[in-house]
């Protein structure tokens, strides 16, 4: 029996749709290589291995693997160019999906076109740190020192362009200051050379520095939400330091490649958001100075698709640029 060209067609995407139907319905049945675009011990990776933890307890297991370069363009694009399994994820963030689009003149990936959006889940506002033997004692003093002798201050943070960088260089321009900026290529040197005094200021997300402000190591001046952060009560944030309306923050959320099926997205949102409604978990994400952030899957993508010309227009503003 003979059968249409249409016929075969036909029964050809129906089969692959049931393979492909089969498949979600199956995962995970492996491991999952979840991959940090950034270096071991930064903010980006504790809270990666909090939420992963967790998840184990939904049957998941992962694999994950610290790739770190190029402002996390590396790690991202290694997500975006592997199959669309469910098997390959990254915690993607701010700086590599909304500012880097800008930032970088030729992106090996498209945020828009080459990843899909999982899961929000985090939120995390930027602290700005002294050593605990700096003269810095507030904001104000740096504010001071500043226009005294504009560039004196040294800052440091992760790269050229990051959330950081540019938070910074949003409140140099509403303070009417000018700082030096040293852009390091992970959080543990430039930690170091803040603590020995070699550097003046950090700016970094609130879990890449918490250790070592609770250890006493370093002294927080000031945190970049609109309201002071739980595990830092006592800092006061640059809005309420005389700069009304400041505010910068990252987010961090789970993506995985283009065309990722749509039973895998839904089944992993799900999870995740689960995850992060627990006690537990919402905890130990607050005491590295993180807030839970739920939402759909459609939700993170607006996000993401609503930041990019948002941090664009600050990377031009800025004149940021990458080495």
């Amino acid at each position: 029996m003979q059968i249409s060209r249409h016929a075969a067609v036909a029964l050809a995407v129906g089969a692959a749709f049931f393979a492909a139907t089969a498949h979600a319905q199956n995962w995970p049945s492996k491991p999952i290589r979840m991959i940090v675009p950034f270096p071991a011990g930064g903010g980006t990776d504790m809270i990666t291995r909090e939420l992963t933890n967790k998840l184990v307890s939904s049957g998941y297991t992962f694999v994950v693997e610290n790739k770190p370069g190029s402002g996390g363009n590396l790690g991202v694009d290694a997500v975006a160019k592997a199959p669309a399994d469910g098997y390959t994820l990254v915690m993607g963030q701010t700086s590599n999906l909304a500012i880097n689009p800008t930032l970088y003149a030729k992106l090996p990936y498209d945020p828009l076109k080459d990843l899909t959006p999982v899961a929000r889940v985090a939120d995390s506002p930027l602290v700005i740190v002294t050593a605990t033997a700096s003269p810095y004692k507030t904001l104000a003093d740096v504010v001071k020192v500043a226009k005294e002798k504009p560039g004196s201050i040294n800052y440091a943070t992760s790269g050229n362009g990051t959330v950081s960088h540019l938070a910074a260089e949003s409140f140099q321009r509403a303070a009417g200051i000018t700082l030096t900026h040293i852009p390091y290529k992970g959080a543990a040197q430039g930690a170091t050379d803040v603590m020995s005094g070699q550097v003046q200021l950090y700016v970094s997300t609130i879990p890449t520095l918490l250790g070592h402000i609770k250890s006493g190591k370093m002294r927080p001046i000031a945190v970049t939400s609109l309201k002071r952060v739980d595990d830092l009560k006592d800092v006061p944030t640059i809005a309420e330091s005389g700069y009304k309306g400041f505010e910068s923050v990252t987010w961090f959320g789970i993506l995985g490649p283009a065309k990722l099926p749509k039973e895998i997205v839904a089944k992993l949102n799900a999870d995740i958001n689960k995850a992060l409604k627990d006690p537990q978990l919402e905890k130990q994400l607050s005491d590295q100075g993180a807030d839970v952030a739920t939402g759909t899957s459609e939700q993170f993508a607006a996000l993401i698709r609503d930041d990019i010309p948002r941090w664009g227009k600050l990377v031009k503003e800025s004149g940021a640029k990458v080495d």
